[in-house]
């Protein structure tokens, strides 16, 4: 299919995970790729798994940073279709652990970095364009040890909406993806021992009524249907993916 074709498409934190199977949809759609990512080793490995796309080393939380990704973005194409928002950070602790330092890096790359990126980026997006978040329902759930975590989400969720009514004269929509327990790298990013995981692990699908962990791509499928005009009535909304978790 080509639903995004002649489209313009920015993926952030697209070397792993979600993002990097989002842009691999978005490509197959039609879609011009750009990806961006902390680690140049990353980002050249995704260049290589995903072929023709550009890739952009900058860091999610930087403010400077998400100015310099909309300069890129404008002397390479001069407009962007698509924005998905896919670079958080996901720190666990319970709340005797936290500090000031922690918690300035959650919000700045789950929240503050993309309001300014999106900010940065205003002049350039497209009438119509579509802006697409990457939420949690950790933002619904009361999980211990996800404070802070849950705390940016929730924020971010609200992005979606409030940028939607400020956005929406100028042909812009923004929704969000609010994905459940998702086999990505990010689980192996918390410290714990293998076993500890593994324990993890069970208990979680353990409360998913599907039975299973998503799929990165499931997630992805999701970001390209906001992101195409197959959603052109479908503005501010949380659409939830999580195997029932949240709900049932």
């Amino acid at each position: 299919m080509n639903r995004l074709a002649n489209k313009f498409a920015l993926v952030t934190g697209g070397t792993s995970g979600i993002g990097l199977a989002t842009a691999r949809r978005f490509l197959e759609e039609g879609a011009t790729v750009a990806i961006t990512g902390t680690s140049e080793e990353k980002l050249a490995a995704a260049r290589q798994e995903l072929g023709d796309v550009r890739t952009i080393h900058a860091d999610a939380g930087d403010v400077a940073g998400q100015a310099a990704i909309a300069d890129m973005i404008r002397q390479a194409w001069g407009r962007l279709d698509t924005l998905f928002v896919n670079a958080g950070v996901a720190d666990f602790r319970p709340l005797e652990a936290w500090d000031e330092a922690g918690f300035d890096r959650t919000f700045a790359v789950n929240v503050k970095g993309p309001l300014f990126l999106v900010q940065a980026l205003l002049p350039l997006f497209a009438n119509p364009a579509s802006i697409v978040l990457n939420g949690s329902i950790n933002a619904r759930l009361g999980k211990p040890n996800s404070i802070v975590y849950a705390a940016s989400k929730a924020a971010l969720i609200s992005l979606a909406r409030t940028l939607s009514g400020e956005l929406i004269g100028r042909g812009v929509r923004v929704n969000v993806v609010s994905p459940g327990p998702v086999s990505t790298p990010i689980y192996g990013k918390l410290g714990l021992s293998e076993s500890d995981l593994a324990g993890m692990k069970d208990y979680l699908i353990g409360a998913i009524p599907a039975g299973r962990f998503g799929e990165s791509a499931e997630i992805a499928d999701a970001v390209v249907h906001l992101a195409s005009d197959e959603s052109r009535y479908t503005v501010g909304s949380e659409l939830i993916i999580d195997g029932g978790m949240s709900n049932l």
